[in-house]
């Protein structure tokens, strides 16, 4: 029972990605018009969306625990040397930022010059959760040799971090061009930057997953 209990915390990072990946596309139903395209994750929870409670019922709590169970699995591996434990804690506080940014929404309209308090203290979540997945496969990268991670893998995620930059970079552009994109009546493409470079590190921590618990 207790391996059973110690493989399914070792795949927690492989069941948060399947997860949020669902999540995402449920709650998105219930949001008539939702652009997966145009539209950042966070509105699906934003106060006064159609989806305002639903969706941090089922992705935000849920997937806060889910991240905390997994960080505390890497973190208490056998031979994990400062930098996978280090990691470890920092999958723990993208978990807590995870719960924070479902229990305090953004506003409806994310660009909106005066955000609310509870919208400051969202973005503030997001930032956290943002850079633990930043720093994390960065120091995964180059840990140790207690865990044997493979040479691909240690490549792998200073690509991770790379590539996730690349479409954050692409995203903050064009939140900056969104308001002429919306004149004009053309796709800003927000939501998808924000979707591919979070998704990549959610792929990597997916990958993390399955070679911790194969190791």
């Amino acid at each position: 029972m207790i391996n059973v209990l110690e493989v399914i915390a070792g795949l927690s990072g492989l069941i948060a990605t399947i997860w949020i990946t669902i999540g995402v596309y449920i709650a998105a139903k219930f949001y008539p018009n939702y652009n997966h395209s145009n539209q950042f994750c966070s509105e699906l929870g934003a106060a006064g969306s159609p989806t305002e409670k639903l969706s941090p019922l089922i992705n935000n709590y849920p997937l806060g625990a889910i991240f905390c169970v997994f960080g505390w699995y890497v973190q208490a591996r056998a031979g994990a040397d400062i930098a996978i434990q280090s990691t470890g804690y920092l999958i723990i506080i993208h978990g807590l930022g995870t719960w924070v940014a479902g229990y305090f929404p953004m506003d409806k309209d994310p660009y909106t010059k005066e955000p609310t308090h509870s919208c400051k203290v969202h973005s503030w979540a997001g930032f956290i959760m943002l850079l633990s997945l930043l720093i994390a496969p960065m120091l995964v990268a180059f840990s140790g040799d207690n865990l044997a991670l493979p040479t691909w893998f240690r490549i792998a995620s200073v690509l991770t971090v790379i590539l996730a930059i690349y479409y954050l970079v692409k995203m903050a552009k064009s939140v900056k061009q969104s308001q002429t994109h919306k004149d004009a009546g053309m796709e800003s493409k927000v939501g998808l930057y924000q979707r591919i470079s979070y998704w990549i590190k959610l792929i990597w921590l997916s990958a993390f997953s399955v070679i911790l618990v194969q190791s």
